[in-house]
């Protein structure tokens, strides 16, 4: 007599620990960016080396993470994935622990971090490939607001650990720390990483679109390298657009809210934020939580609710922008740390919920080349990061400094404007039907 086959727990399906296992490569991947911002900081303290070099240095790794995006999500749609995001952290792990300790190599420290940024640049447009093969659509929006999530809590595990290891270890040990670390996740993906699904967990055709894949279509459990890109279509495709102004949006937002929160803090509130302790970690914390909540948000407006893809993506996405423009706005007027600390979480809360509309979209309209068009998206993202830190301190400068809270409403009130206009664009334009097959 056979034995009847062991049933797996849900959290074992094969699935579940693919999406587990991308969700620690975002996790890790930003520890690593913090670690070297909590690092170099110390370490240029140290070396006497002033506020613009340390800014060129903790800006190169955006130009390098700028310039891969576009060929990381060709190389995961003819390579796989699995193999992209391998070579991702073996490279950026060994350049991490490569990387000199001593400040006043700044050329070399540049160049190092150009390195570590074009090698991450590979890391979201692989983990939407990988995702875009194992993940049926209703469950699309959970998984991508659960990968990216790890983005935000990996941030505010790396403030709250790496300081207390600094510490104790030295500044300069926290390169090889996040290195070591980026490694270990190598050991984990060789284990469980793959690309597309075994014969036995493979998803039915049924769920995988509303209209059953052609032949070489790039669905999940067919092995063949994919055609040629459809890129002309992309570029002219309005639906593509809609995903690329949203993804440039939501940076802007929360670049602008990243890189000026201690000024926030230091002239508007009067405290540093270093003196914060735990409570700095919150937004993060909730962001994190609000990613998530998008995600279940979307998927449950479609199962639930019965609302068409483009429908659900839209709501989530609505709400999110709508209400992180109003929470930007409340932030020049905070006058209390409590009250800063309160509107700052609902801002990154607000964004980190808008997720679950605009970045699963990738998916819904390109499932064959969501990596590709993630490089796209992304590449915006990126770019957005620069002009709006640019930007918001020409509006600061303009208005007497950091201490007017008008020049603060004014560089808010610009970003509240690029969240509204990118709410219009997306219900305007998106789709939730498979365009590029």
């Amino acid at each position: 007599m056979k034995n009847a086959p062991s049933r797996r727990a849900p959290w074992m399906e094969p699935r579940h620990v693919i999406i587990l296992a991308t969700f620690l490569a975002t996790f890790t991947a930003y520890v690593e960016r913090v670690g070297f911002s909590i690092a170099f900081t110390d370490l240029a303290k140290e070396a006497g080396i002033d506020e613009a070099v340390k800014g060129k240095v903790l800006s190169a790794f955006y130009w390098g993470y700028a310039l891969s995006q576009i060929p990381g999500g060709w190389a995961a749609q003819q390579y796989g994935g699995r193999i992209m995001l391998l070579l991702c952290f073996a490279s950026w792990s060994a350049v991490s622990i490569l990387t000199p300790t001593n400040a006043r190599h700044t050329a070399a420290i540049v160049a190092a971090r150009v390195c570590v940024g074009v090698a991450q640049g590979f890391l979201i447009p692989a983990v939407h490939t990988v995702l875009s093969q194992w993940i049926p659509p209703h469950e699309r929006a959970r998984a991508v607001s659960l990968t990216t999530s790890g983005m935000y809590l990996g941030s505010a595990s790396a403030m709250l650990i790496l300081p207390w290891l600094a510490s104790i270890f030295g500044s300069a040990s926290l390169l090889r720390i996040v290195g070591g670390l980026g490694l270990a996740w190598m050991v984990l993906w060789l284990a469980v990483g793959r690309d597309i699904p075994h014969r036995e967990t493979v998803i039915p055709l049924s769920t995988m679109d509303h209209h059953r894949p052609n032949p070489g279509s790039g669905g999940a459990g067919h092995k063949g390298r994919p055609g040629p890109t459809p890129y002309r279509r992309m570029f002219a495709s309005p639906a593509v657009w809609a995903i690329v102004v949203n993804n440039f949006s939501f940076h802007y937002g929360f670049y602008v809210i990243m890189n000026w929160l201690p000024t926030y803090f230091n002239h508007v509130l009067k405290v540093e934020l270093s003196s914060l302790g735990g409570a700095k970690t919150v937004p993060y914390l909730v962001m994190f939580a609000m990613s998530n909540v998008g995600g279940w948000a979307g998927d449950w407006l479609i199962l639930k609710r019965r609302y068409s893809t483009a429908a659900g993506r839209k709501a989530v996405n609505s709400l999110g922008f709508l209400s992180s423009a109003a929470a930007l706005m409340l932030m020049p007027g905070a006058s209390s740390v409590t009250y800063g600390v309160a509107v700052t979480t609902l801002t990154l809360g607000c964004l980190g919920f808008s997720r679950g509309g605009f970045s699963v979209n990738h998916m819904d309209i390109a499932p064959k080349y969501a990596g590709m068009v993630m490089g796209i998206s992304n590449t915006a993202g990126t770019v957005s990061g620069v002009i709006g830190v640019t930007v918001t301190g020409y509006i600061l400068d303009m208005f007497g400094g950091a201490d007017n809270v008008q020049g603060w409403y004014m560089a808010h009130a610009v970003s509240a404007a690029i969240c509204l206009q990118a709410m219009v664009v997306f219900n305007l334009f998106a789709r939730g039907e498979r365009l590029f097959d």
